[in-house]
């Protein structure tokens, strides 16, 4: 009995893979840290008051949590397209265009529909993630019929796509009244509802969440989610066992898409008046550092978009209150993803686990036979 007790206390692999990802994770924000403070001492003649101003900032005052999640609802939606597409091995960096031209379509049904509230803005998304599945669908359909690699059809749709969505804005979206290139005002009844007072704390924000947890359902506990993983672990596995290799790398690329639409309409209505975007936003960038540090695990992406977040509005307030800039925050991405993305980081550590829980699990095995 007591073996057996031990045994059931013994990790498994897929735990210590968890545990490593985070240990991993923890360990390069913390040298990222020291990177930046190690920056900051050099450049700021008040080195303490600039890097106490950077991780207390978007603390003091509370309502500053306010805009955090402001600024990582469109992380959090740019970092679940990027996991999903990720998951299934697939690069597709059309994110970034998908998450423009969504808002320009979600823009576009505010102003030109008249529906009632409520309604108004469930059609204004749902355009949104249809126009952003289109266009991630692109490199996809690409992909699977001609074998063009979606890191580099995707990267140049992306300015194929700024490009029409600026005319689209010019010659038929454009107010005039407004004195730069903008759409009319969006009416009330398309925007979302502010849930915090004075501040943009929009229901978007809500919703963003809401789709992670749809989303981790949908990939580890759907056929369709399973079959997603598997293509992107092992294609010619998945291909063998009977997976249609195609129509999962088309599904994952369109949910991607769809997904980064509904965000680009949800930044829109939710934290503007007007569209006003006549260059990418840089969100589906943004979405590329947070699906490698929520290691493309839906639930862990609003910890990395809020993480993500609160470095830029620490960042922010840093250069308010002191002589550091806000270029210092590129630092402290760069090491980070350098150091996530690099898989011999710490590697040693995780194999020396292995192999003594391996052990141990061999020496309880031998336990249980002998008794």
């Amino acid at each position: 009995m007591k073996t057996g007790r031990e045994k059931h206390r013994l990790p498994t692999n897929r735990q210590i893979e968890n545990r490593f990802t985070l240990i991993r994770t923890l360990v390069a924000v913390g040298i990222a840290l020291i990177c930046c403070l190690a920056l900051i001492l050099l450049v700021s003649e008040e080195p303490l008051q600039a890097f106490v101003a950077f991780l207390t900032g978007p603390l003091d005052p509370p309502k500053n949590l306010a805009t955090v999640l402001q600024t990582a609802a469109p992380l959090i939606f740019s970092g679940l397209a990027v996991s999903v597409m990720f998951s299934c091995n697939q690069f597709n960096l059309a994110g970034e265009g998908a998450f423009f031209l969504g808002g320009l379509a979600g823009s576009a049904v505010a102003v030109k529909l008249v529906l009632p509230y409520v309604v108004h803005p469930i059609v204004a998304l749902l355009a949104g993630g249809l126009v952003g599945g289109v266009v991630c669908a692109i490199p996809g359909l690409l992909k699977v019929k001609l074998g063009a690699t979606e890191v580099v059809s995707s990267l140049m749709l992306n300015y194929v796509v700024l490009y029409l969505g600026v005319y689209i804005l010019n010659y038929f979206l454009l107010d005039p009244a407004a004195g730069f290139p903008a759409t009319e005002r969006l009416p009330d009844t398309a925007r979302l509802e502010t849930l915090i007072p004075k501040t943009n704390f929009h229901i978007g924000i809500i919703l963003s969440f809401v789709l992670c947890v749809v989303m981790y359902f949908f990939l580890y506990r759907s056929k369709y989610g399973y079959s997603i993983r598997m293509v992107g672990q092992n294609e010619n596995f998945a291909r063998y066992s009977g997976i249609n290799v195609g129509a999962t790398i088309m599904m994952a690329q369109l949910i991607g898409g769809i997904l980064a639409g509904v965000g680009g309409a949800s930044e829109v209505l939710g934290g503007y008046t007007r569209f006003q975007w006549v260059a990418l936003p840089g969100y589906g960038f943004d979405g590329v550092i947070v699906a490698i540090l929520a290691g493309n695990n839906p639930l862990l992406v609003p910890v990395g978009a809020v993480f993500l977040a609160y470095l830029r509005v620490g960042a922010d307030i840093m250069s308010r209150r002191s002589d550091v800039a806000t270029e210092v925050l590129a630092v402290v991405q760069g090491a980070i993803i350098l150091l996530v993305a690099a898989k011999l980081f710490l590697q040693h550590i995780k194999h020396k686990y292995i192999v003594a829980n391996a052990t141990r699990l061999e020496a309880v095995k031998g336990g249980e036979e002998h008794e």
